[in-house]
């Protein structure tokens, strides 16, 4: 939890150090035992962070810090999508995010109130459990070289979509927490949802297009990439203006600029920034894990709702793709398993309400920790042929002299 500390230039310059060489130290060990290095991101966090040693704070610059290394790290992930290519797979990542929000839902909502839980705790529980972490996943099949496949971007897809309908889903159980849902708000902020999406993928591209030429001609150094992250930063706050996460803006930001990114080289250059910020981000979910709350009552909770966690989404998420098998099947729903950062979020608005009491708060805590930990091995072990022939084609192709 982000703490209140005033910090100075020093100090905050020495946090920012010890965070990103942590996490990129645990990181290189989990990468050279063949695990994704996100993981080990994220494990410092929660060892390093307030919660645990408590040898590295996270104050409220830092948590700010990392908000901008999840918008980098869904900008670079959008640059690896197409408009076109999303257009293409909209049919499929849409039924699989609208099919990953309703099986978590339902499984969480009823074993909450099967176990005596109260009806509003249990939708913030089911709510929770339909988030899916797009950072995470877009992270992961970046670092296993995949973003170009076609089931990474269907998942991705779907995840983005999700995550809109997690926005939503948050809306709701935010207007529960005060007393009531505003209904003409619900409406208004689904049009715009809707709109905003429509937009970034039918007419947002034709805008680029008729950039291009005055982009091309302006004088400042590295004109393209300062025209593109001045829209990834307009966009996303115009996604947050309309209700939805800052990190939606920051795909569909990408998305725009796809088709132009290996021209105007945007590639290296934006991998850079996001080499940089993206460690804030996962060791700042790492160190919200609070393993100190655990009981014996509250494990055995947690450990029943994170195996629900687990199959809602392999089976939500993957019965779409049952035409193309059941590997298929596997990865979209292990694609959209891990719950991340948008998960603690709709606990925290729900813990801070005091609809959500602190045991089922730790509850959540876990079952995000679970699907956020066992997602990239498993993933890694489901894409292993992908894998190795990415390693092939790579060794195949010709040397640039």
């Amino acid at each position: 939890m982000a703490t209140a500390i005033v910090t100075g230039p020093e100090q905050l310059l020495l946090e920012l150090f010890a965070i990103f060489v942590s996490a990129k130290a645990v990181g290189e060990v989990f990468e050279r035992v063949s695990l994704p290095s996100v993981l080990g991101e994220i494990l410092a966090g929660a060892v390093l962070g307030p919660y645990a040693l408590n040898w590295i704070p996270t104050t409220d610059i830092i948590h700010s810090v990392a908000d901008l290394g999840a918008i980098f790290v869904l900008f670079s992930a959008g640059l690896e999508t197409s408009p076109g290519e999303l257009i293409r797979i909209g049919g499929k990542s849409i039924s699989v995010a609208v099919a990953g929000v309703i099986v978590p839902f339902l499984l969480g909502f009823a074993y909450m109130k099967l176990t005596g839980t109260a009806s509003s705790e249990s939708v913030f529980v089911g709510a929770a459990m339909v988030a899916t972490s797009v950072g995470i996943t877009a992270r992961i099949f970046a670092d296993m070289h995949l973003l170009a496949t076609e089931t990474a971007k269907i998942i991705l897809g779907a995840a983005v979509f999700d995550d809109i309908l997690g926005m939503i889903m948050l809306a709701l159980v935010g207007g529960l927490a005060s007393g009531g849902i505003n209904w003409l708000h619900m409406g208004v902020l689904i049009g715009e949802a809707a709109g905003f999406a429509l937009f970034m993928m039918f007419v947002a591209p034709r805008i680029v297009h008729r950039m291009e030429g005055g982009v091309e001609h302006l004088s400042m150094q590295n004109a393209s990439l300062v025209v593109a992250l001045a829209i990834c930063l307009l966009l996303s706050w115009l996604a947050v203006k309309i209700g939805m996460a800052a990190i939606i803006g920051a795909f569909f930001a990408g998305l725009v600029f796809a088709d132009y990114a290996p021209r105007w080289n945007l590639f290296p250059r934006v991998a850079g920034i996001t080499e940089f910020l993206a460690p804030f981000f996962f060791f700042a979910i790492g160190a919200r894990l609070n393993f100190m709350v655990i009981n014996r009552q509250i494990l055995v909770a947690a450990a029943i709702i994170s195996v629900l966690a687990v199959l809602s989404k392999v089976i939500g998420c993957g019965l779409p793709m049952v035409g193309q098998g059941w590997r298929a099947v596997l990865q979209v729903g292990t694609g959209m398993m891990p719950r991340g950062e948008v998960a603690l979020i709709v606990a925290l608005v729900g813990l801070q309400s005091g609809i959500v009491t602190q045991p089922t708060y730790a509850i959540v805590v876990i079952m995000t920790a679970v699907t956020t930990v066992i997602a990239p091995p498993l993933l890694r072990y489901l894409f292993r042929e992908e894998i190795k022939q990415t390693r092939e084609d790579n060794l195949a192709a010709p040397v640039q002299l």
